[in-house]
């Protein structure tokens, strides 16, 4: 088991929910996403964003597939910030 394993597991367990279930490759490829295409505070809440998404029923994979895709899209500026606007 890696450090992450065993953190989902016990983040899982205090949760109440089966680790089985929490897809991390799509989680961190959202976040990597989200941290270099839009912006680093963007990450964490976009994962949030995706876990609130998922708790009213959105397919997890799915889910992080559209906002990664958004931030693949996302307007950036030469020197990377986004356009005003």
């Amino acid at each position: 088991m890696t450090v992450m394993d065993d953190w989902v597991t016990a983040a899982c367990a205090e949760l109440g929910l089966d680790p089985a279930e929490v897809p991390v490759p799509a989680v961190l490829d959202l976040a990597k996403d989200v941290a270099h295409q839009v912006l680093r505070p963007g990450a964490p809440v976009s994962a949030y964003l995706l876990g609130v998404a998922v708790g009213r029923g959105a397919e997890p994979a799915a889910a992080a597939a559209r906002l990664s895709a958004l931030a693949g899209s996302w307007p950036v500026e030469l020197d990377g910030t986004a356009p005003a606007g």
